[in-house]
């Protein structure tokens, strides 16, 4: 078994008001954000204990707080909360993070806008 797994929290819902424009500002918009990680699970598959892995709620919790600061762009949201992860959960080795917002204020219809960063402790190379 290799000691590496992937850990996801895939779907992250929250009402944000992150953007350029005024109607954005004041009245918001849902974003999505999708984490990806990969860290050592050998210790946790063999032990069945929590304190052996990583804890995801804590990862909802920094992107939680990160959606709650506004900024007009989603490479700002996307970079503090790598920033954060990096800074908070040093266990990664490779981490990846996507933020969505639905309906983008663009001359047509589109779904979404989506910006993906990563992060982590592993060479740049290495990373997902």
């Amino acid at each position: 078994m290799d000691k590496y797994g992937i850990i996801e929290l895939e779907g992250m819902e929250f009402h944000a008001f992150h953007g350029c424009f005024e109607k954005e500002k004041t009245e918001g918009n849902t974003f999505t954000v999708d984490f990806r990680g990969e860290l050592d699970m050998s210790a946790a598959a063999g032990s069945d204990a929590l304190e052996d892995t990583s804890d995801y709620g804590q990862v909802f919790r920094i992107v939680d707080r990160e959606m709650a600061v506004h900024s007009d762009l989603l490479e700002n949201v996307a970079g503090r909360i790598v920033s954060s992860i990096e800074n908070e959960m040093p266990g990664f080795r490779t981490f990846s993070v996507r933020v969505s917002k639905r309906n983008p204020p663009v001359d047509g219809k589109c779904a979404w806008s989506r910006i993906t960063l990563t992060g982590g402790s592993g060479k740049k190379e290495d990373r997902i």
